[in-house]
């Protein structure tokens, strides 16, 4: 063995040639050993693979710091044991699905394996499916828990493994430490059970589609506005992920008739060959589907990430330019639609509400507040909104909710994101501008003038090692101890801690508190609330040496024509709140 490795990456590597791990794992090892590999080899077995309070997610390969039968493996056992010590004594289900991800397909089954051969009872997708599918599946069937293997919108280098509880929400507190707790007491690949009971597996398929499809035409609010549009010119794209098992089915089941998928895109691919990143937040990864929508002259865009749990879109202008619209914008036009549904149809009786993350959109606060609807933040990550919805089921009505990741729901039939859902309301709100003679692009317009126009803008600084780890942790503090006394003109007039649950109102020194629950527990983020209006979140990642700020800006919109120009102006005064933090 090379001198270059050090004690512990030596040692996780004789553990794997010397255990009991399979003739072909330790050829791949030895043969990187024979290559005199030492990055790779440091790579891969520097450190175990981190089981986080979601899942896990890493780049395939071999090793204790890579996705692999071995490291699925124990995060499995580790599940399994947890389940059987929260619910001795009584039956236990899972659900199981995958994406199109390169090895999805082998690790669900590795993993309905592990789960059958605790004696626990296994509900298989057949074949790929979405991520909002399982989520629906977990609570339709009546499942304890639920596992999606798949790594979002990552490279092609990745697969992940997400974990849910029996609410089909991802878990949280405290199931979500006690996981990770049960996941690291596993030390060796002998304390892992790989010898599946067919007996326990059971396959999904057809059957739980139609279920799922029931819930997506149960949200749509005007059919008739879709029976009058049914021709409108809808392109998509699933990206070579999962969305195109159920996407297209769920706008043909609406009724709309004219939907073009991009074919180049539509096979399941984990190599995702026409994109840099399977992401449709990125315009590269959008821009076959918008090309197609130039040659048929369409009125929507389109197109979900791997696991169909995202979703991206794009619209003309005014000036017959393709446009894309960004997560804030198309959360903001559903809740739009969707409390302007709900209100002429008389129904909003003041038990309804709404959920968003903290750095999602305010201007979804003010449209609430303006239709009498409550509207609850909650920290970033989905799983808090689904919170909200569980601790409210019985009590309150969920309309909808979303986050500025390009993630939204609608209803509570699933609890996660959901671009399924998402596309059939996105194709029935740009039905229903077109049936009043609009496109998408002046709704979104008319909710500006509406509501004033609200313009977010982000930036993510990556700070590597530990330099980069203090660096982050003093720019927290700094935020904390250090207010200016101006940003961009606008002077500071609240300061919200997370991490301590409290606001500070800087003119007068009260502090006020933040109630623990409904999607609130403490947090490492920041937020100042300017006297403008304009809000500053700060937010280090729980999973990467990254830390993001947040900027929202707005102003009045007082005509149609003033859209570009008020857009350049909100973009810099972003730019001045950014350079004025010394945000580079």
């Amino acid at each position: 063995m090379s001198t270059g490795l050090d004690a512990l990456t030596q040692a996780n590597i004789n553990t794997w040639l010397t255990g009991n791990y399979d003739d072909d794992t330790k050829s791949k090892i030895q043969q990187l050993i024979d290559e005199g590999k030492e990055t790779d080899l440091t790579d891969s077995f520097y450190k175990n693979l981190e089981f986080g309070t979601g899942g896990m997610r890493g780049e395939m390969g071999v090793g204790c710091n890579r996705m692999n039968k071995y490291t699925v493996g124990g995060a499995t056992q580790g599940f399994a044991n947890y389940l059987k010590q929260s619910f001795p004594d009584q039956a236990i289900s899972v659900a199981i699905a995958h994406d199109s991800r390169n090895n999805s397909s082998y690790f669900a089954r590795v993993v309905a394996d592990i789960f059958s051969a605790n004696g626990i009872e296994v509900y298989l997708f057949s074949a790929l499916r979405p991520t909002p599918e399982l989520s629906f599946a977990v609570r339709h069937l009546g499942c304890t828990a639920g596992i999606v293997i798949t790594a979002s919108h990552n490279p092609r280098e990745y697969n992940g493994y997400k974990a849910y509880w029996n609410d089909g929400s991802q878990v949280v507190a405290p199931h979500d430490k006690n996981i990770v707790a049960e996941v690291n007491k596993i030390q060796s690949v002998d304390e892992i059970n790989f010898a599946g009971n067919e007996s326990l597996i059971s396959f999904l398929g057809e059957d739980i589609d139609a279920e799922y499809l029931k819930t997506i035409q149960a949200n749509s609010i005007n059919p008739d506005v879709i029976a009058r549009q049914k021709d409108l010119k809808i392109v998509y794209s699933s990206i070579h992920g999962t969305g195109i098992t159920l996407v297209p089915k769920a706008l043909a089941l609406l009724g709309f008739e004219n939907v073009s998928v991009v074919e180049a895109q539509a096979e399941p691919n984990g190599d995702f060959p026409t994109v840099i990143y399977p992401n449709p937040e990125e315009a590269e990864a959008m821009s076959l589907a918008v090309n197609l929508a130039k040659e048929i002259d369409a009125d929507l865009v389109i197109a979900t990430d791997p696991d169909a749990d995202r979703v991206g879109a794009a619209v003309k202008n005014p000036k017959g330019e393709w446009v894309l619209l960004n997560g804030n914008q198309m959360a903001s036009l559903i809740i739009y639609y969707l409390l302007d549904a709900w209100k002429k149809a008389g129904k909003l009786t003041g038990s309804e509400f709404v959920a968003k993350t903290i750095v999602t959109t305010n201007i979804i606060d003010k449209m609430c507040e303006t239709q009498g609807v409550k509207c609850y933040n909650t920290l970033t990550g989905f799983k808090y909104i689904a919170a909200v919805i569980r601790e409210l089921e019985g009590k309150e009505q969920f309309i909808g909710g979303g986050e500025e990741s390009y993630g939204y729901l609608i209803g509570d039939a699933v609890r996660d994101k959901d671009a399924v859902a998402s596309c059939a309301m996105i194709a029935e709100l740009t039905a229903y501008a077109k049936d009043n003679g609009k496109s998408l692009f002046d709704f979104l317009t008319a909710m500006y003038m509406e509501n004033n126009f609200y313009y977010e803008g982000l930036i993510s600084l990556t700070k590597k090692g530990k330099a980069g780890a203090e660096e982050i942790q003093q720019m927290m503090a700094d935020l904390r101890s250090n207010v200016p006394a101006t940003v961009a003109g606008s002077e500071p007039v609240t300061v919200i801690d997370y991490t301590n649950l409290t606001s500070k109102d800087l003119k007068t020194g009260e502090i006020t508190s933040i109630p623990e629950g409904l999607g609130m527990e403490p947090s490492n983020v920041i937020q100042l609330i300017l006297a403008d209006g304009s809000k500053v979140s700060a937010r280090p990642s729980g999973t990467e040496p990254k830390i993001k700020f947040y900027v929202s800006v707005n102003a009045p919109l007082t005509q149609a024509e003033d859209f570009d120009a008020t857009l350049e102006s909100l973009k810099a005064k972003v730019t001045a709140i950014q350079e004025d933090l010394g945000l580079k």
